[in-house]
This record gives structure tokens, C-alpha cells and sequence, in this order.
């Protein structure tokens, strides 16, 4: 497939510093006061936002729930085995179900098969009624959550594999594996799938995109190579969600840089910062933004990569992926608040608390406003007032 095509573990130690990837947090120890989550303040608000809706789904949620959206429809799951339906403009249930098992990823879905992974990597697919469809073993633990189309359920294990089953019967059809380095994070990464191809990041700092239905590599390119001396500071995984805005392709690295790729000629290089994130990146027509390790956040220009801003009045409050909605980037915290900048300078517009405690998924973009999975296992609507 020519890419012309394309319409789209570790603990931070006291010495070592290193990374919670699954916490989805920058914090590092020490009671030196340096990494002290920063104090809310006021400030003149330049948004007005209310929570739309509000339902539970189950109880406990991860960096692995992300909600999907499909046309009119949001499905959202919970670590202890619930997944439900609902409508995305009201958050009336369409269909809920309790599986026997407790998750540690979902969902995916496409609308007729929504599929999520219990503890020990048993992907479970439920029809669009809710009832379970099959049940196939991944080749290890899974956290990261599913994608589903064009016939496929496709999961990345701990393991490093990339692996594809059935929609209909769950049958494992095709397997892709990359060497794994000695030390990996456990990281917050997500599939991204875009015009056939499955789109994801592969320990050592690559990018891999592979067919979505025969399984074949159509193209790797490198995000951030390993630099340093140990392993340790030779990490430098891709986090949190691929992003397409045609012809470039955007990832971010742990420990690595900020990089856009041009599709239409192949994957080449368009531009890159050195830049280190453990949540990962969005987009909007103009720019890239994303949190640092420190967290704090930054916006990049899509057509160069220039640094057009930084707001660090949120540092180590352990920020999620951000969320796009209208002219504001949103960003959930640790405390279960939800925060919104401006996308032209940064600045603070507005904040809002969802409840639930941490609030480790990505936050998603809708046309109705942005979607919460919070720490408790609740589903969220947050709107424009």
C-alpha cells in the first residue's frame, strides 16, 4: 500500500528516576519539594464548561479505558468487567453487560463487534447487544486497549506482539513481533487504525504500520533512537496515540523527541524536537500538543515543529493525553479535574472536577465535547456552556 493512500514497569526510583508509565504520571520521589504536584490558583475564566452527562459504568478504571466513539455512539468498559453502550449526546444506555472477569483494556469497537481484555490477555468480543461472541487467548498480558475494523480485532501484548483475531470467530489470522529491548516501559501507547492500516509504536522508539488484514509491514520508521550509556537511559518508547493529520503522521517519544512524518513521500522526516512525554499527543489543524515528563504542556506548529508555546502552571499533576475541544486543549489531573488552555497562547480558560479520583485515560475529542473515563469507573461528558 503506498502511504500516498492514507486518509489518516517501571516505578520512578530515588535514584534512577524512572517512569510509571500505567500511572500515566511524570512523579518522581524525594521530599525535597521539587516534584510537588503544582497549587490550583484562580484566574480569570475564558471558558464556560459544565458536565453534559455523567453515568457509571462499573468500578476502577486505567490507562488503558479509553471511551470509542462510533457515529452517535460511546462504548466504555471498567476494571471490573463492565461494558456498556450509550448515546453520546445524552449518556442514555443503549446496552450494558458484566463480564466474569476483571479488564485491563478496553474498548475497541466498530459499531458491530466491541471488544475488551481481562486480566490474564483473554480478548472478549461482545456483539452490539452486549452478549459475549467469542473469547482468544493474546500471547500475554494486554494494556492497551483493542481496535476494530475491516474484520479484525487487533491487541498489542506485554510481550511486544502485534496481534490480529477474527471479528466473527476469533481466530488468531496473523502475528507481527519486534525485538523488545532489555528495559521497556509498561507504556501508555494506543493502536491507531487509519484507511486499513494498524498504526502503533514498538519498543526502541519506532513506529510501526502493518496491514490491517494480511498482516504485512508496509513501513517502520524511527521516532527516537536509544541514546545514553545504560538501559535506563537507553528507554525511550512511543506513547499514547499516533495522530494523522493528511499528509503527516505525528508521535511522541519517552526519552526521545516530538517527530511528524510525511506520508506522501514515503514516510520521510518532516520535522522533530527533542522533546520527552509519558502520556502522548493530539492535534488540531495547526498545531501538536502535548505534555513533557514535568508536565508541563506544550504546542507545536504542524507545518515546522516551532515551539509556539508552553504553560507549566500544571507541573507534575500527572496529566493525561489531551483532548482538542473548539479553540481549548484539555487535560485531566490527578486530583479528577479536568483543565482547559487556550490553543493560541496556553493560557488557563477554565477547569472542572469529574470526581473518581486520578483520571489516567486519554481524554477524547467529540463533536459534543470531550469524553472522561474517570478513576472510579464513570463515563463523563464535559461541554461548552
Amino acid at each position: 500500500m503506498n502511504f500516498s493512500s492514507i486518509s489518516r514497569f517501571v516505578r520512578l526510583g530515588t535514584a534512577a528516576c524512572l517512569f510509571i508509565a500505567l500511572g500515566g504520571c511524570a512523579l518522581i520521589t524525594g521530599d525535597d519539594g521539587r516534584y510537588k504536584p503544582a497549587v490550583l490558583t484562580t484566574y480569570p475564566a475564558g471558558l464556560a464548561v459544565q458536565v453534559g452527562w455523567k453515568v457509571q459504568i462499573g468500578s476502577g478504571s486505567g490507562v488503558g479505558f479509553a471511551p470509542a466513539v462510533v457515529d452517535q455512539a460511546v462504548y466504555g468498559a471498567a476494571a471490573n468487567g463492565a461494558v456498556g453502550k450509550y448515546d453520546v449526546s445524552t449518556g442514555n444506555a443503549i446496552w450494558s453487560a458484566k463480564l466474569d472477569v476483571r479488564l485491563t483494556a478496553g474498548v475497541g469497537s466498530d459499531g458491530k463487534t466491541t471488544a475488551v481484555v481481562a486480566r490474564d490477555g483473554t480478548v472478549i468480543a461482545l456483539d452490539d447487544t452486549g452478549a459475549v461472541k467469542w473469547r482468544s487467548k493474546a500471547t500475554s498480558d494486554v494494556s492497551v486497549p483493542p481496535v476494530v475494523g475491516y474484520g479484525v480485532v487487533v491487541v498489542r501484548s506485554g510481550d511486544y506482539r502485534i496481534q490480529a483475531f477474527n471479528a466473527e470467530t476469533g481466530d488468531r489470522i496473523w502475528n507481527v513481533q519486534r525485538p523488545g529491548p532489555a528495559l521497556a516501559l509498561r507504556a501508555p501507547a494506543r493502536i491507531a487504525l487509519y484507511d486499513g492500516l494498524i498504526i502503533t509504536g514498538i519498543p526502541g522508539g519506532k513506529l510501526i504500520a502493518i496491514n490491517a488484514v494480511s498482516g504485512d509491514v508496509q513501513w517502520e520508521g524511527i521516532v527516537a533512537a536509544p541514546k545514553g550509556s545504560t538501559d535506563l537511559e537507553r528507554v525511550n518508547d512511543v506513547v499514547g496515540l499516533p495522530v494523522l493529520a493528511p499528509p503527516l503522521l505525528c508521535a511522541v517519544a519517552f526519552q526521545g523527541r516530538i517527530l511528524c512524518f510525511d506520508l506522501a513521500s514515503g514516510g520521510r522526516a518532516v520535522w522533530s524536537k527533542n522533546f520527552s512525554s509519558a502520556v502522548g499527543l493530539t492535534i488540531d489543524r495547526t498545531q501538536a500538543y502535548s505534555p513533557n515528563q514535568s508536565d508541563a504542556v506544550s504546542a507545536f506548529a504542524l507545518k515546522d515543529g516551532a515551539l509556539n508555546w508552553t504553560q507549566d502552571a500544571l507541573r507534575y499533576r500527572k496529566l493525561t493525553s489531551p483532548a482538542v475541544l473548539g479553540n481549548a486543549v484539555a487535560v485531566g489531573d490527578y486530583e479528577g479535574y479536568v483543565h482547559f488552555m487556550a490553543a493560541d497562547d496556553g493560557r488557563l480558560l477554565a477547569r472542572i472536577a469529574v470526581g473518581g479520583g486520578q483520571i489516567n485515560a486519554p481524554l477524547i475529542a467529540t463533536p459534543q465535547g470531550v469524553l472522561v473515563n474517570t478513576g472510579d469507573g464513570s463515563l463523563v461528558l464535559i461541554v461548552l456552556k
